[in-house]
């Protein structure tokens, strides 16, 4: 069960979609405006353990042609997501932003998130402790899940909280939020290589 905690800790606090968003989101737009996209990430990282616990996770990723649709909507969210944080708070923008996506913004991105199938099969389907009580093991797991999932990603939103309420320059606030974007950029280079580099 501990082993199951820090694997938990390991690969949700690494910079991923949803961290990196939560951040950049909070460094624009400060807390309460974020927290709706923060709860909507929340709902969606569940509704994908569902997916891998019910094996429909497993039937879809198996279909080849499905996962590359996925991967492609995945990118270009993370893209518009990249977008919005990098042109938050500036005169030229290629889109509207006012506002970061809200509950559903984060619910989507989950949805579409490779990441987050790839970590929640492994800590489902990894790091047994009761194998003769799979229900319990499962909602144990639900449990833990959630109880450090949740102050991880809240600490990364506050991280870009202070950022917003330092009252920077606006360069200085332009120059965070791209850099943001161009993480969120890279995190898309990331996904597109693990996804086709292997089979290449």
């Amino acid at each position: 069960m501990l082993t199951f905690a820090l694997a938990v800790v390991l690969l949700v606090i690494t910079p991923g979609p949803g961290v990196l968003s939560t951040a950049g989101f909070g460094a624009a737009y400060g807390f309460k405006l974020s927290l709706r996209y923060v709860i909507g990430l929340f709902l969606g990282t569940n509704l994908v353990m569902f997916a891998v616990v019910s094996g429909l996770a497993a039937v879809v990723l198996s279909l080849p042609w499905l996962r590359t649709f996925l991967v492609c909507a995945s990118v270009g969210y993370l893209l518009y997501l990249a977008t919005k944080i990098g042109f938050a708070g500036t005169k030229v923008a290629f889109i509207e932003a006012s506002a970061p996506p809200g509950l559903l913004g984060g619910l989507f991105l989950q949805i579409i998130n490779p990441k987050a199938y790839a970590v929640n099969t492994s800590l489902i389907t990894g790091f047994g402790f009761a194998p003769d009580n799979l229900i319990y093991e499962v909602s144990v797991k639900f449990l833990i899940h959630a109880a450090i999932w949740i102050p991880i990603h809240l600490v990364w939103l506050w991280a870009g909280v202070i950022l917003h309420r330092l009252e920077l320059p606006p360069r200085t606030q332009r120059v965070i939020n791209l850099a943001m974007a161009v993480a969120m950029v890279g995190v898309v280079g990331l996904a597109l290589w693990s996804t086709f580099g292997e089979n290449a």
